[in-house]
């Protein structure tokens, strides 16, 4: 039995890490049927660009929208397999600091996520998001990569 965590936060951007992150939180959920798991993704906020039109920005706004939601439905029948307690969050607003504000808040006792997600950048050794993460959490952060 897994005694020591009983809510486990999964950050989740759909990068390949990310979907390995998932994984191996629910391996670890599936050895005690009290554990929680919850998937938490991040939408970041779009800035309309000085030279679009109104329609355009809306139009973005609104496949990110279906894109998120899509994926959420994924994610929630991927996660009915478990006997577990599971859900799925949307938040809006920088990645890092939103999970840590939903781990601190939701009294989590492990984080899993990968060590970088979908950014064009390279970091040397952890992607912005994981670091912050790791750095700045309440509680274990486990890092898959």
């Amino acid at each position: 039995m897994l005694t020591d965590y009983s809510r486990i936060v999964v950050a989740y951007d759909h990068s390949a890490l990310s979907k390995k992150a998932l994984k191996m939180a629910m391996n670890l959920a599936k050895q005690d049927k009290i554990i929680e798991l919850y998937v938490v993704m991040v939408q970041q906020p779009l800035r309309p660009a000085p030279y679009s039109y109104g329609y355009v920005y809306v139009s973005a706004q609104e496949a990110q929208r279906e894109e998120i939601q899509a994926i959420r439905k994924d994610l929630e029948e991927e996660l009915n397999s478990l006997q577990n307690k599971t859900g799925t969050v949307l938040l809006e607003g920088n990645p890092g600091q939103m999970i840590v504000d939903y781990v601190r808040q939701n009294d989590a006792d492990l984080v899993v996520m990968g060590s970088r997600g979908l950014s064009g950048l390279k970091e040397l050794f952890l992607g912005s998001v994981s670091h912050y993460v790791v750095q700045k959490a309440t509680c274990p952060v486990l890092i898959v990569k």
